[in-house]
């Protein structure tokens, strides 16, 4: 196959994997983040600590998170056609896609929350904080840069997720690696699709690495975290103690060196 008759189909096969990725993504967070933010509150000490809802969670995660994922696609198919009209092409992938990585994004969050001093959550509380205002002031500005590291943990995975997508026809480079670089045995595609490969996750981590150093540089020069600095100034100043019935002030002792004669007197 000639680089002319390649050019159109990696172009098309890199849209599609972009695609999938993105919108995984984003469906990811939204799911993701919630839930593992729900795991930390709901657990034993957290401020709203529920036993129940905290185990059936759990479980739900958990049984998330051992599926593999060409496994949970398949199972998915009946659902993916109910929610998009289609059970094959990147739409119908972009389904399966989040479902499979909004556990394992939730767990990376929950165990990001975890990492904040408790002492600032107990700081906020005493100023009259809320749980809002502990979610929002706190926990997630305190644990961003490692949310920021789990995310692009979680979009590699999706890249090799969306890959394996193509064995069922997700669309995107896997499906091109398989149909023109396995069955037609067209080693050239193959091969360009694998450099493709590596060469969007090395993108990736980049950014994620990049964005986690200026996060961690960011938040090591704060003496204290923005929202509780604005929480501290927003309280009510201490009033002055009331001496009228107070004690009379400790005389100041005598200066050193003066006669002895006058310090007994």
């Amino acid at each position: 196959m000639t680089w002319a008759e390649m050019q159109p189909l990696l172009q098309n096969a890199c849209l599609d994997t972009l695609f999938m990725v993105w919108w995984s993504t984003v469906y990811t967070i939204l799911g993701g983040l919630p839930l593992g933010i729900l795991l930390v509150l709901t657990d034993r000490g957290g401020l709203l600590q529920n036993t129940v809802v905290n185990k059936a969670v759990g479980v739900v995660v958990n049984l998330g998170r051992s599926l593999p994922f060409i496994v949970l696609m398949v199972w998915l198919i009946p659902f993916s056609r109910f929610v998009v009209g289609t059970s094959i092409g990147p739409s119908a992938a972009v389904v399966a896609l989040a479902i499979g990585a909004i556990p394992f994004f939730a767990r990376l969050v929950e165990t990001a929350l975890r990492e904040v001093d408790h002492g600032l959550v107990e700081a906020v509380q005493s100023m009259g904080g809320g749980t809002w205002t502990v979610i929002f002031k706190v926990l997630l500005p305190q644990a961003l840069p490692s949310v920021i590291a789990g995310l692009t943990t979680t979009v590699i995975a999706l890249i090799g997720y969306s890959a394996m997508a193509g064995a069922v026809g997700g669309g995107g480079l896997g499906n091109l690696a398989i149909v023109y670089g396995y069955q037609r045995s067209e080693t050239g595609l193959m091969n360009i699709t694998i450099v493709l490969l590596i060469v969007i996750v090395t993108a990736v981590q980049l950014a994620g690495d990049l964005a986690v150093r200026t996060l961690a540089r960011r938040g090591g020069r704060q003496a204290a975290p923005a929202g509780l600095r604005r929480l501290w100034a927003s309280a009510p100043a201490a009033k002055p103690a009331d001496r009228s019935g107070a004690q009379p002030a400790a005389t100041v002792p005598a200066q050193a060196g003066a006669p002895e004669a006058d310090r007994a007197s």
